[in-house]
C-alpha cells in the first residue's frame, strides 16, 4: 500500500469513528452484496469499529455466487455478519401491487423490471435500518463517485444511508483500495453488477464504462457518445442528489 493511499484510508476510518460519535451511535452496519464496493466498505467499517461493525447479506432471488462472494468478503475482513432472505417479502409485495394495478387496468408491463429492481433495493434498505435501529448503529452506503454522478443507485434504496465513505473514490480507486484492504480476488475480478437479473451488468445498463466515467470526472477527453450518455444520466438523476423540493408559499 502506498503512503498516500494508506493516509486516505486512515482518514476515512477516523471520519467514520467521528461520525458515529457525533450521532451518539454505537457502530456501523453495511449491506454486503458480493461486489467490490460493499467489500471495501465492509473492510473500512471493520477497521473503524472492530467490535461494533456488522455486515448483512440480503438475498432476493439472488445469484448463488453473489451470496457466496458476500460470505467470502465478510470472512476475509473478519466482520460479524448474517443473512436475511427477503425473497418471500418481495414476491408478496410485487404480487399485491400488481394485482391492484391490474384491477384498475393501470399495470405497465414496460416498467415491471425496473419496479421489481427498485423494490428489492428499498426492501434491503428498510431491513438494514431495522437492524441498525435495534443496535443504534449508522447505515453505511457503498456508492462511489461514478455511481453518484450518474445516479446509478436507487433513490431511498441503496441510496438511503447515513454515511458514504467511498463517494469521493472513482471506480479505479475502489479497485486499488480493495487490493490494499485484502478483498478476495474472486470479488475484485468479477464484473460489476447489481445482480438484478441474469446477465445484468452495471456498464451494459448504463450504456458506458466506468473507465470513461472516471476519465470524464477527471476532465479527460472521452468519445462524444459516452460523454453525452454520462451527461444525460447526471442530468436525469439530479433529483436523487437533492432534498425533495417544496413550494415557496411566502413569495
Amino acid at each position: 500500500m502506498n503512503k498516500e493511499m494508506h493516509e486516505k484510508i486512515d482518514k476515512v476510518v477516523m471520519w467514520l469513528r467521528d461520525s458515529v460519535q457525533n450521532a451518539g451511535a454505537k457502530g456501523l452496519v453495511v449491506g454486503i452484496s458480493g461486489g467490490i464496493d460493499s467489500a471495501v466498505v465492509a473492510c473500512l467499517i471493520k477497521k473503524a469499529f472492530p467490535d461494533n461493525s456488522l455486515g448483512v447479506i440480503l438475498p432476493i432471488k439472488s445469484d448463488k455466487k453473489d451470496v457466496e462472494d458476500g460470505i467470502l468478503t465478510a470472512k476475509a475482513c473478519n466482520i460479524e455478519y448474517f443473512s436475511v432472505d427477503l425473497e418471500e417479502e418481495h414476491i408478496g409485495i410485487m404480487n399485491k401491487v400488481s394485482k391492484q394495478l391490474h384491477n384498475k387496468n393501470l399495470f405497465s408491463e414496460d416498467t415491471k423490471r425496473g419496479t421489481d429492481a427498485n423494490l428489492r433495493a428499498r426492501l434491503r434498505m428498510s431491513t438494514i435500518y431495522a437492524i441498525a435501529n435495534n443496535l443504534n448503529f449508522l447505515v453505511v452506503g457503498t456508492d462511489n463517485a461514478a455511481e453518484l454522478y450518474t445516479g446509478y443507485f436507487t433513490k431511498y434504496g441503496d441510496g438511503g444511508v447515513d454515511l458514504l465513505p467511498i463517494s469521493s473514490l472513482k471506480k479505479h480507486e475502489v479497485y486499488e483500495w480493495a487490493k490494499a484492504l485484502g478483498v478476495p480476488n474472486e470479488v475484485i475480478d468479477k464484473q460489476p453488477s447489481a445482480g438484478l437479473w441474469e446477465g445484468q451488468t452495471d456498464e451494459n445498463e448504463m450504456g458506458t464504462t466506468y473507465e470513461y466515467i472516471d476519465a470524464f470526472l477527471d476532465g479527460k477527453s472521452i468519445p462524444e457518445k459516452d460523454e453525452a450518455i454520462i451527461e444525460r444520466l447526471h442530468r436525469n438523476s439530479a433529483h436523487k442528489r437533492t432534498t425533495p423540493p417544496s413550494p415557496n408559499l411566502d413569495s
